[in-house]
């Protein structure tokens, strides 16, 4: 071996099957994995971006438009690439929206850096500009961000409206964006400091077929999607006492397997006796408690169900644990996992409604804290996408209740922040200057995907936005409806800043990140699926290695 080291040979430290790529081949390789993902969506962006189907394994379709779901049902098969659809998770947790807007910027943010690589600037000095750049478009983001009241009802439906266009809801996008302003409202509560803080955990979303949008409705409520277990059962009970019960109303089984020899038929009618005094006794105690209606986790045995159908009570088998759950909330009841335990003290009070058209229980509360949204849709891929749309609005309108500040739309803030990042480039020493330069135009990308989307010619329109905004018209974005620029907030295109300050910061880290790997040593190939693809050459790659694959897996 040291014969071998003194001949100027490589010492063979890694096994036959480890891949590895080193300096600017690895850079290319992460940059142009991170930039497929990223034109993956870009396609999608804005009131008039187009959808993607998706067919997994199984054989599922699923057709939406929203970032992160697109990126989360593809098969992708490179470590690289899951990178940057944590962008897009993290940003749905966070902000409710702005995925795509902020998958696309960590795209374009990575092909200008590439861009200074080749003029040999250093990693180092573009992660050290884009963070300095990040800084400053949050500031100027606040600076720009306009406080509202949030009582403004108005105004939280225009957010809401703005959240929506784009997602399957533009016919009924008013109707939907009362609801949602409705729901949110509902389930805000002041806390002792006078923050207001909008609790989404007790806004419970159900949908149905076979109807249009038009028809979606909030109820003050919840849903439950069951029948009586009795055909002689009350399906309505108005100021009724309601029992939540996680205990089953059926004989008492032992531990242990037993045998009993039975030598005389009085002996089995004892038995047969002693289960029906056994469900006799229960039914009493439901009774004795005061409860009108039970709404049951477990089973209900056939005795029980005649007993309670002759005492009158409305019962319910079988419900789902996140309904019990939900419904205490509603109602303001303890649920009870123990039968001989409930008091009345246990019992919730509301109203039960049936509609027998859909099969449905609305239980409705006194001053209920929980609301249940029930969108309509006329085909099942049509309500899960308007679902999504409504889910966005949601965590927007509840972000804006929250934060309390809004910007004006249409790629209105990129413009103005891209200007702004320009002249603070002009403060800036060294070669990070040119890495604000490029965050600046990676900024500008939004603006023009949405005029691409539109159909409309981007160059042109940039430029137009350029010049409103260098007189000073801070809201001036594109109208992707009638291809004007002008004050979208004002037209109604208004999105809550906190979106746009996690969109930043989110891209500017993950493309950070990607910039500061220059080398990567993998055990076996690069895909984390574990096929057998090869790695790339270091020389040719391609920056696709295990994507390849992956990308077939969007239809």
């Amino acid at each position: 071996m040291s014969q071998r080291m003194q001949q100027g040979q490589p010492m063979i430290v890694m096994s036959e099957d480890s891949q590895r790529v080193k300096d600017r081949d690895a850079q290319d390789y992460n940059i142009q994995a991170a930039r497929a993902v990223a034109e993956a969506v870009r396609s999608t962006l804005g009131p008039k971006g187009m959808d993607k189907m998706l067919v997994d394994s199984m054989g599922s379709v699923t057709i939406t438009n929203d970032g992160v779901t697109i990126l989360k049902e593809m098969d992708i098969d490179n470590p690289t690439a899951e990178m940057i659809i944590e962008v897009a998770e993290t940003q749905e947790d966070e902000a409710g929206d702005g995925t795509t807007t902020a998958v696309a910027v960590t795209g374009e943010l990575l092909k200008n850096a590439e861009d200074l690589l080749e003029q040999d600037i250093h990693p180092t000095a573009i992660i050290k500009g884009f963070h300095m750049a990040a800084e400053k478009a949050r500031e100027e983001i606040d600076d720009v961000a306009t406080e509202i009241d949030t009582d403004d009802e108005e105004l939280l439906k225009k957010t809401a409206e703005t959240s929506m266009t784009g997602k399957g809801a533009e016919v009924n996008k008013e109707h939907l964006a009362q609801l949602i302003v409705d729901a949110v409202r509902q389930v805000t509560v002041e806390t002792e400091e006078g923050e207001r803080v909008v609790d989404l955990e007790f806004l419970n979303i159900e949908t149905q077929t076979g109807r249009g949008a038009g028809e979606s409705d909030l109820l003050v409520g919840g849903i439950v999607d069951k029948d009586p277990v009795h055909d002689n059962m009350p399906t309505e009970a108005t100021d009724a006492n309601i029992l939540l019960l996680n205990d089953p109303i059926e004989v008492e089984e032992t531990d242990i397997d037993t045998e009993v020899s039975v030598t005389d038929p009085d002996q089995l009618q004892q038995f047969l006796d002693r289960e029906e005094q056994q469900l006799r006794e229960k039914v009493d105690h439901i009774v004795d408690v005061g409860a009108d209606v039970v709404f049951c986790q477990k089973g209900i045995d056939d005795l029980a169900q005649h007993y309670l159908a002759k005492e009158g009570i409305l019962a319910v088998r079988r419900a789902k644990k996140s309904d019990l759950e939900f419904l205490s909330e509603v109602v303001d009841a303890a649920v009870v996992s123990d039968l001989e335990s409930a008091t009345e003290d246990d019992l919730g009070f509301g109203d039960v409604t049936r509609d027998e058209e859909d099969e449905l229980f609305y239980v409705e509360g006194e001053d209920a804290h929980g609301v249940t949204l029930l969108l309509a849709g006329s085909t099942e891929h049509v309500v899960d996408e308007l679902e999504r749309g409504v889910q966005d609005a949601l965590d927007v309108v509840a972000q804006t209740v929250t934060d309390g500040r809004v910007l004006a739309g249409g790629g209105a803030i990129e413009v103005e922040l891209a200007s702004r990042l320009r002249d603070y480039a002009d403060s800036v020493s060294g070669r990070e200057q040119l890495a604000v330069e490029a965050f600046a135009d990676s900024l500008e990308l939004v603006p023009r995907v949405l005029a691409e989307n539109a159909g409309l010619d981007s160059i042109d329109l940039l430029v137009d936005l350029r010049a409103a905004h260098d007189d000073g018209d801070v809201r001036a974005g594109l109208n992707a409806w009638t291809g004007d620029v002008e004050d979208t907030f004002e037209a109604g295109i208004v999105e809550p800043a906190h979106a746009k300050e996690q969109a930043v910061t989110s891209a500017s880290e993950a493309a950070n990140l990607v910039l500061k790997i220059d080398d990567i040593i993998a055990a076996g190939d690069l895909s984390t699926d574990g096929d057998d693809e090869e790695m790339p050459d270091a020389g040719g790659m391609g920056g696709m290695g295990g994507m390849g694959g992956g990308m077939g897996g969007m239809m």
